[in-house]
């Protein structure tokens, strides 16, 4: 866990002083993350062979999809589509155990952080900023192991909703790391969350896929893009307002809840110097 030292620090009316402890915030949050070894392996690991186990077991019969750009039907390849939603559900449990024990795991330290001077909206906007760094790397990374089973028609679409996707879970995943104490629970939740609302949406597996009250579920929106890119080289007018919505009702509530839980009622009264942290341990 890494240390605070304050003796050396610059006052936070220094000029640059906001911008240096933004940019310090938002590298030891990445490096946290980099550190999960867990959350890596089953980035480099399980997508691909998530999208291998998922794909053999289901052939290629036609499903129909409601398509909310069009408000049609399509047609759609129930393989390539299991692919399409193996990928969103892989990413999703990545990005939310990612953002979840590192906010877990840091809470102390951002406390001791908030103690010495740093500003809370410092500390979340380097938590944002990471945030989606992650989501936009995991994502591509899932996309662009896509094309070792499929090559679907836009390929850039298909990464806008797993980022998407990501994004929402890593909000889920900061909420949850601000708000629950228990490990286990917060595991089991973003995994159960995940698995529920993610296999909802694919009509191979669920035949009431395409009932209109899915659409107020987490990853609807981020589905109808990636079929959007899937099948249609558009993006649907309701996928992106969705998963906007969704990611920042999510990102709020949990900024809150570790603004709470940071909160230093009595740090007014220290100095104002912004804490500069010691390289990790």
């Amino acid at each position: 866990m890494p240390t605070v030292s304050s003796s050396s620090a610059a006052t936070s009316a220094a000029p640059g002083a906001g911008t240096r402890a933004y940019l310090t915030a938002t590298r030891y949050a990445l490096s946290e993350l980099a550190r999960n070894r867990f959350a890596l392996g089953l980035l480099v690991v399980f997508v691909p062979l998530w999208y291998f186990l998922l794909g053999a077991l289901i052939d290629s019969a036609p499903v129909a999809f409601r398509y909310a750009g069009t408000g049609a039907f399509l047609q759609v390849n129930s393989h390539t589509l299991t692919l399409l939603t193996a990928g969103l559900n892989a990413i999703t449990l990545i990005v939310g155990f990612l953002l979840f024990a590192q906010t877990r795991s840091s809470a102390a330290f951002d406390r001791r952080l908030v103690l010495c001077g740093y500003r809370q909206a410092t500390l979340m906007l380097a938590k944002l900023t990471a945030m989606v760094v992650v989501a936009a790397l995991v994502a591509l990374y899932a996309a662009l192991g896509l094309l070792i089973f499929w090559r679907p028609p836009s390929l850039a679409l298909v990464w806008v909703g797993f980022f998407g996707g990501a994004l929402i879970y890593g909000a889920l995943g900061l909420l949850l790391g601000a708000l629950v104490t228990s490990e286990v629970t917060g595991f089991f939740l973003i995994i159960m969350v995940s698995l529920f609302d993610t296999l909802l949406q694919n009509p191979v597996e669920n035949p009431l896929a395409n009932k209109p009250e899915l659409k107020y579920f987490p990853s609807y929106g981020p589905t109808q893009i990636v079929v959007g890119g899937g099948y249609t080289h558009t993006v649907t007018g309701y996928g992106l307002p969705s998963a906007a919505l969704w990611f920042v009702a999510l990102a709020l509530l949990g900024l809150l809840c570790f603004w709470l839980r940071t909160r230093a009622w009595n740090a007014g009264s220290r100095s104002h110097a912004v804490a500069t942290p010691a390289a990790p341990a």
